[in-house]
């Protein structure tokens, strides 16, 4: 409507004014055209520019706009979409929760190809084509299996070994009375279980031994699960300590000399008992400190959440059923110095 009274007005004017604002019009086109490179007209402007081109001359409908060949390629494309038949619907797009879980499937297994992966996922449940988690993968600049399963990394391969590793050491714990009393510990690397075996002012060749038949009787048939056990190379540690872990299948290993982090489990264990026990309270004696290393052993094993174990502590179940905030219990420990959350009963 405001175009058709647009164009009864231009009946009111002079022919002066009107040609003048044609010549105005055309500089501002030439203008245009130097720095627009291709509009792009909706079909309203298609629809009146086709209108008013029959009405032009010839020789100023080749410098317009619209030329007649994009007049008859918009003719083609109108009569080629009317006479077109409407397309299937294709395959519906992959949920964002299945996307995830096919790279966690990969990363998981990196020796998994797009056949192996679409059949686990069609044991859950899910139809998915190899085309399409090929695509997914690519997407995410995802390796295909051949060359994944040879980039194994460094966590992976630990972790695998972790299973069947043991760690020991010995740490010193300031007493009252400027008394020294040292504490024989053993780490599982997989499941964080530490074993405290004995606490003594006199940690000899002798007591070492004792502790290594101690801890082999305390694993009993799991002692078979253990490959290694990886030890410093201080004084107390003889070859018959090694012998008792020999029986039994398991390799001893030394560390360097001088190389804490070749037993970074064992050190980190010593570090969290410091910051967490011996460093918040006064130890009295021998007696005390054998009381307080087992209050710690069942709270680190039963009780304390642990990063590596996506915070859960080494005894828990893995699928932990959450409980109402009114039903969870605290009990301390040494005082209130730690705390164990647990169900009420």
């Amino acid at each position: 409507m405001l175009a058709v009274f647009g164009w009864l007005a231009l009946l009111a004017r002079s022919y002066a004014a009107k040609d003048a604002e044609i010549l105005v019009l055309r500089q501002e086109i030439a203008v245009l055209r130097r720095h627009v490179a291709g509009p792009r007209p909706s079909w309203t402007d298609r629809a009146l520019l086709a209108a008013l081109a029959r009405w032009l001359p010839r020789e100023l409908r080749r410098k317009r706009l619209v030329t007649p060949a994009t007049l008859l390629a918009w003719h083609r494309r109108l009569v080629a979409r009317h006479w077109a038949q409407p397309r299937p619907p294709g395959r519906p797009p992959i949920s964002e929760e299945l996307t995830a879980l096919i790279l966690t499937l990969v990363r998981q297994n990196p020796r998994f190809g797009y056949t192996r992966i679409q059949n686990e996922l069609r044991r859950l449940g899910h139809r998915v084509s190899a085309t399409t988690i090929r695509r997914i993968l690519r997407t995410h600049r995802i390796p295909p299996a051949g060359v994944r399963a040879d980039a194994t990394t460094w966590r992976a391969f630990l972790r695998t070994q972790a299973a069947g590793i043991l760690a020991a050491d010995f740490f010193e714990v300031d007493c009252v009375g400027y008394a020294k009393a040292s504490v024989f510990f053993v780490i599982e690397h997989a499941s964080r279980t530490v074993h405290i075996i004995g606490v003594t002012t006199h940690p000899t060749a002798g007591f070492a031994i004792q502790c290594a038949r101690n801890l082999t009787a305390d694993l009993g048939e799991r002692s078979a699960r253990f490959r290694y056990l990886i030890r410093d190379r201080a004084g107390n540690y003889t070859d018959a300590f090694d012998a008792v872990f020999q029986s039994e299948g398991i390799e001893v290993l030394k560390s360097a000399p001088q190389t804490p982090r070749m037993n970074a489990y064992a050190e980190r264990f010593v570090r969290t008992t410091r910051e967490s026990v011996t460093d918040r309270m006064l130890i009295t004696g021998e007696n005390h400190l054998r009381r307080v290393m087992t209050e710690w052993e069942q709270h680190y094993n039963t009780g304390r959440a642990h990063m590596g174990l996506d915070g859960r502590a080494p005894a828990d179940e893995p699928n932990v059923i959450p409980f109402p905030a009114t039903r969870i219990q605290r009990h301390p420990r040494l005082g209130g110095l730690l705390n164990d959350y647990q169900r009420a009963v």
